[in-house]
């Protein structure tokens, strides 16, 4: 009989996941990097945080509860430089950990996109299948104490608000005996609707308007006549402060023309009611119930079809039960507005 050959036989797959082996899974970006592979595997631990940072979004319900802390995710990265298996170790609520989970589930696409992948772990020189835990922060920012309005530096956290010399009622006062119909336009031309301005107090009184919304589509006449009234009110203001000195802050204020003429009495009374309907609309809307702030809404805007502020709180209500393309048609009207 002749010999027999021995036949090779291939060494098992190794299937095994390990947690430590002698070169750790390495995130791309670092390998052609002329340094050691101790600097090798800082770089790539860098890289990894800043792919998961700049892509998470930090959860709403997180942000509205507070949820700060940190979030562990684990899982393994492949022979073939991928990952598999992500799922989280630790979460803090809030949805963080989702989010992480989110951002984790989405690397190998993106990777791949890029022309990237991992370098995998080796053991006994072959690559293998490892473990890889990371912990991610979740902070949230403090909030600025200023914002920048133009050029105008306008305080948002103050330890003292502003205030008015007589009070706020004497505020009403004085912009309702400021506000003035245009020259041109008579109270009996049944001209009515309300005006929202956001006006900038300075530390000396100055008030400047920096923004109107015109919710009834008067025109430019009855702007200027607002920002007139509002801005007749300098010299009368008490200044915000700030770390024990005063600051420029906002305030916003309305005014509303009403016609007195005998001849714009039902006009009045339409005014009226489209306001109580929407008022009683936002409110059902606050309380999700969306379907009865939307009949509410609906019938105000049949007094004021072109009124923005009715349009826009009907066109969120839609958003809510998903009615995308009502939410636009009203949301139309507000842009034209």
């Amino acid at each position: 009989m002749g010999a027999l050959r021995a036949q090779e036989i291939a060494p098992p797959e190794d299937t095994t996941i390990y947690r430590v082996v002698e070169a750790m899974p390495r995130f791309p970006g670092c390998e052609n990097l002329d340094t050691t592979e101790a600097v090798k595997a800082k770089c790539a631990e860098a890289n990894l945080l800043a792919f998961f940072y700049e892509n998470i979004v930090y959860p709403l319900e997180a942000r509205q509860n507070g949820n700060e802390g940190t979030v562990v995710l684990s899982f393994v990265v492949e022979k073939d430089g991928y990952i598999s298996q992500p799922k989280i170790i630790k979460d803090i609520g809030g949805g963080c950990g989702e989010e992480a989970l989110r951002v984790a589930r989405g690397m190998n696409e993106a990777l791949k996109n890029a022309g990237l992948k991992w370098t995998p772990g080796r053991k006994d020189g072959r690559p293998v299948r490892v473990a890889y835990t990371l912990p991610l922060r979740f902070k949230l920012e403090e909030p600025p104490d200023f914002v920048l309005i133009g050029r105008d530096t306008v305080y948002v956290v103050l330890d003292d608000t502003l205030g008015y010399q007589g009070g706020w009622e004497t505020l009403r006062q004085d912009l309702d005996a400021n506000l003035k119909f245009p020259k041109g336009y008579s109270p009996d031309s049944c001209f009515i609707g309300n005006m929202d301005l956001k006006a900038l107090i300075y530390p000396d009184g100055f008030v400047k308007v920096v923004d109107v919304s015109d919710y009834f589509n008067l025109g430019p006449d009855f702007q200027f006549e607002a920002i007139r009234a509002v801005t007749s009110t300098a010299g009368k203001w008490l200044p915000a402060h700030r770390n024990g000195r005063p600051v420029t802050a906002s305030i916003d204020l309305g005014v509303t023309f009403l016609p007195e003429g005998e001849s714009c009495a039902q006009r009045r009374t339409d005014y009226e009611t489209a306001q109580r309907l929407a008022l009683e609309g936002s409110t059902l809307i606050n309380e999700e119930k969306q379907e009865e702030g939307i009949a509410k809404l609906t019938q105000a805007i049949e007094l004021f079809p072109q009124n923005a502020q009715y349009r826009y709180l009907r066109g969120q209500a839609y958003v809510n039960l998903r009615e995308l393309e009502k939410a636009c048609e009203d949301f139309r009207v507000v842009r034209q507005v």
